[in-house]
């Protein structure tokens, strides 16, 4: 039985090194797009200790063009607050980012119109296909002696191929 089964981990391994391909996961292969919705979570305040207490942050959304040749133009930055109801629509013009170019959008600490549960929605576009920005959020704030920092990535909600 022994026997049995060590040849038969020895057939899968082979089987893994002559088929690299099998380790590779789907996530991992690049996909172009030409153009994106971008849902980024962030938070204007969370919640510590057992009063709940609130602590307020700096929220920083960064958008990266991670395309190394080709610009991308965000159409849209908006943000919305924890009940789903538009704040603030950060564009009143598209906005051009080269190869490799990034910007940023931040709200002050002290405001606390988002809540807990606020995001942004990021829209970009291309004239060809490109890699995807990167969008993230950074939260990063302090209470007495407590002091806090996280980011949070964006997630695809629909795209233009």
């Amino acid at each position: 039985m022994k026997k049995i089964c060590c040849s038969f981990m020895l057939l899968f391994m082979l089987c893994l090194a002559s088929n690299p391909a099998s380790l590779a996961h789907t996530a991992d292969a690049i996909a172009l797009s030409k153009g994106q919705t971008i849902y980024v979570p962030c938070y204007s305040h969370i919640y510590a200790g057992n009063r709940e207490l609130q602590v307020l942050l700096t929220v920083t959304i960064s958008i990266r063009n991670v395309d190394p040749q080709q610009s991308i133009t965000i159409t849209s930055v908006d943000y919305y607050g924890t009940k789903g109801e538009l704040i603030k629509k950060y564009l009143s013009q598209a906005v051009f980012l080269g190869p490799l170019e990034s910007t940023r959008y931040v709200i002050a600490q002290k405001d606390k119109s988002g809540g807990s549960g606020a995001n942004f929605l990021v829209t970009w576009k291309a004239e060809k296909a490109v890699n995807p920005p990167l969008t993230e959020s950074i939260m990063i704030g302090a209470e007495g002696q407590l002091g806090i920092s996280f980011t949070s990535r964006g997630q695809v909600l629909t795209t233009t191929d």
